[in-house]
């Protein structure tokens, strides 16, 4: 009696033209997004009795947090994957947030429970023992009595022949190109601290250096490479450090090229000797703009021929310093991922080469945290 009594009455109901109840949507629902925007609404009239506050404020905040969330949780995600763990702790989130430009500038004054802090020694902490190397982590540094050994090998000592008394062998120009040849081996030398290794497909070492920028031009490689532009000028920080270490002798040994080769295409190279410095050469290499048409695929050209512009001269060792400098505008990011990936493409594709050992120098921690992710993420490839 009772089940037929309810169907009569909503029978009449919907005979009066009845309305059913709808269900309520919040304001989140509404606009489509997953943080409250009531809250947000709340915490924007707190302490801001006296603005006005459209109401389109709360739903643009929620979205916009919401977005940062998301962005976070994925690159610490990445970050936690690549240390192969299956939880984010809060050291992938400061990794994730301290490795990307915009957030890092964004959450610059931001302090992360428990997030640690990022990897950065500096080089006068890494003092050098008398026999021994000092083991802090990854970080090595050049040994002063293998530095001091190879020095003495360079010194040969005088046999006495049947020739007259008091002569000395002539020296050759192949003695003198040797020198330079023969501290290669030993590393880059003072003020120069090697932070990670990797070996290469032809088994090339890969070293992540620091150093300051006014150093660049003692460094003991044969080759430096030296980002600029079509011009070729020495403004920017890495070609005046190299102005100041090669002197007037440099200078006009790059005006030379610049007026032998012309305005240097994009990603393309010319090479000048390395006067008053340790190296023997410097390769000028024309880096993209960043957001300029294929631009990405420009700067792995660029790293490419200076390789290429390398193996020409015979090299056995380059530096590099961080190839898109600021002027450029690259994410550091994403240069230090395309840099890799072009370094280590050129040699799995090259059947021999007289290159064997690459250094990146880098000159701020910012850099140096990132190249360090980027260099263990090769490594798991």
């Amino acid at each position: 009696m009772m089940v037929k009594y309810e169907q009569d009455k909503q029978s009449r109901m919907s005979a009066r033209g009845g309305k059913k109840k709808a269900t309520k949507l919040s304001r989140s629902s509404r606009a489509g997004v997953i943080f409250p925007v009531g809250r947000m609404m709340r915490y924007l009239r707190t302490g801001t009795h006296k603005y006005r506050i459209g109401m389109g404020a709360p739903v643009y905040m929620a979205a916009v947090i919401e977005y940062l969330a998301a962005e976070i949780l994925e690159l610490a995600g990445n970050a936690a994957r690549d240390n192969k763990k299956g939880r984010i702790t809060p050291r992938h989130i400061k990794l994730a947030v301290a490795n990307d430009e915009e957030l890092n500038q964004l959450l610059r004054g931001v302090t992360i429970s428990n997030g640690g802090v990022l990897p950065r020694i500096h080089p006068e902490l890494l003092s050098k023992k008398r026999g021994g190397r000092i083991k802090v982590d990854t970080q090595t540094t050049v040994p002063e009595k293998q530095e001091a050994r190879s020095k003495k090998k360079l010194i040969k000592p005088f046999k006495k022949g049947k020739g007259k008394p008091g002569r000395k062998p002539k020296s050759t120009d192949n003695d003198k190109e040797a020198v330079p040849n023969s501290t290669v081996e030993d590393g880059p030398g003072d003020g120069f601290t090697i932070l990670s290794a990797k070996s290469l497909f032809l088994g090339q070492k890969l070293s992540l250096t620091e150093s300051e920028i006014s150093k660049i031009g003692t460094i003991k490689v044969e080759g430096i490479i030296n980002p600029t532009n079509a011009e070729m000028d020495l403004k920017d920080g890495v070609g005046n450090a190299l102005e100041k270490a090669g002197g007037r002798e440099f200078l006009d040994g790059v005006k030379e090229l610049r007026k032998a080769q012309g305005p240097l295409e994009v990603a393309s190279v010319a090479v000048s000797q390395a006067s008053g410095m340790a190296a023997r050469f410097v390769i000028h290499c024309n880096v993209p703009q960043w957001g300029s048409e294929k631009c990405e695929d420009q700067l792995e050209k660029t790293v490419k021929n200076c390789l290429s512009a390398a193996e020409e001269k015979k090299l056995k060792s380059v530096a590099f310093p961080s190839l898109p400098a600021g002027r450029n505008g690259f994410p550091k990011q994403t240069a230090a991922q395309l840099i890799l990936k072009a370094i280590s493409n050129h040699f799995v594709s090259s059947t021999s080469s007289s290159l064997k050992n690459i250094y990146f120098v880098l000159f701020d921690s910012e850099s140096i945290g990132i190249y360090l992710q980027e260099m263990a993420k090769l490594d798991a490839k």
